[in-house]
């Protein structure tokens, strides 16, 4: 099984990140406008001055919505 081995460990490699490279910021997701496009990381939101609605959400700074959360999957960022 040595060569299953080896590849099995290259492949789990090139999917995981080096500590402190991007990602690494806590971020859970990224909140959507699905009319707009406007897209803004959770870590980024107070950062980037987006107003909140009466529950917390981000409102879309162009049309004004309430975004949609959406969770990150993996260990990718929430792009």
């Amino acid at each position: 099984m040595g060569i299953f081995d080896t590849v099995t460990s290259v492949l789990e490699g090139s999917t995981q990140r080096a500590p402190g490279t991007a990602g690494d910021d806590g971020s859970e997701g990224a909140y959507w406008c699905d009319d707009c496009g406007v897209r803004v990381r959770d870590v980024a939101v107070d950062e980037e001055g987006f107003d909140r609605d009466a529950d917390g959400v981000p409102v879309c700074s162009d049309c004004g919505e309430s975004m949609r959360f959406e969770r990150a999957t993996g260990s990718g960022c929430a792009c």
